[in-house]
């Protein structure tokens, strides 16, 4: 039997486009949420982290809901003419939903760890908040940061139920690897299975080295500083 690579380029291209679109709003969501004081900061950062402890599944019948023909963004984009569900963009969706608290948490801490007098010591000079953003805090906090990206890929990867809830199985077109295994073994292709857990194994596999090399690099950091 011939390996079908086309599962395996859908994961990667929705899994590399979910963990831009969660790196970015992750980023800036953690960057407020560390100088947020206001009313119900508890609740907004629950709300952050929700989608970690939720099944996929549910995930997924929330993302079709709002998503949907009925649902109040899928009926606005029904009259764009555009639509979500059971389209490759409904795998980055689910993808980022899942893969967003990821970044999130860990970026807030790696923000967190930041020592505010250097900031405020930045700000004395006269630099603004977007320069001690950029040239101070997102430096010292890298490490974390970029641990949050591995592991927010490796989410984006590996998602099964918000994917098959909102995007379903479209052969070459939503079809992901972890849905490619799920249907192989249903049908009793244990050879396309074995194959394509193979590499998606290889694949987490390397995400764990370059998550232990980011450790690494972080705990040399420390010990020069």
């Amino acid at each position: 039997m011939e390996f079908d690579l086309l599962p395996v380029w859908i994961s990667l291209k929705t899994a590399f486009t979910a963990t831009f679109i969660a790196f970015f709003l992750g980023i800036a969501a953690a960057r407020w949420m560390v100088h947020y004081r206001g009313r119900g900061r508890d609740l907004i950062d629950g709300l952050f982290i929700l989608p970690i402890v939720l099944p996929p599944t549910v995930i997924g019948f929330a993302l079709l809901l709002f998503f949907g023909n009925n649902g109040p963004l899928g009926r606005l984009l029904l009259r764009l003419g555009q639509t979500v569900i059971f389209s490759w963009s409904a795998t980055v969706i689910a993808a980022s939903v899942v893969a967003f608290p990821l970044m999130y948490q860990t970026a807030r801490g790696a923000f967190e760890q930041v020592e505010a007098n250097i900031e405020d010591a930045a700000r004395t000079l006269g630099a603004s908040e977007w320069t001690i953003f950029w040239k101070i805090t997102m430096p010292l906090a890298w490490p974390g940061i970029a641990a949050g990206t591995v592991l927010s890929f490796a989410r984006a990867l590996g998602e099964f139920g918000a994917t098959i809830m909102l995007a379903g199985n479209i052969y070459g077109k939503t079809q992901t690897i972890p849905v490619a295994i799920y249907l192989a073994v249903e049908a009793g292709q244990m050879g396309k299975a074995y194959g394509l857990v193979f590499v998606i194994i290889c694949i987490s596999f390397s995400v764990i080295m370059a998550l232990n090399y980011l450790k690494k690099r972080q705990r040399i950091g420390a010990h020069r500083h």
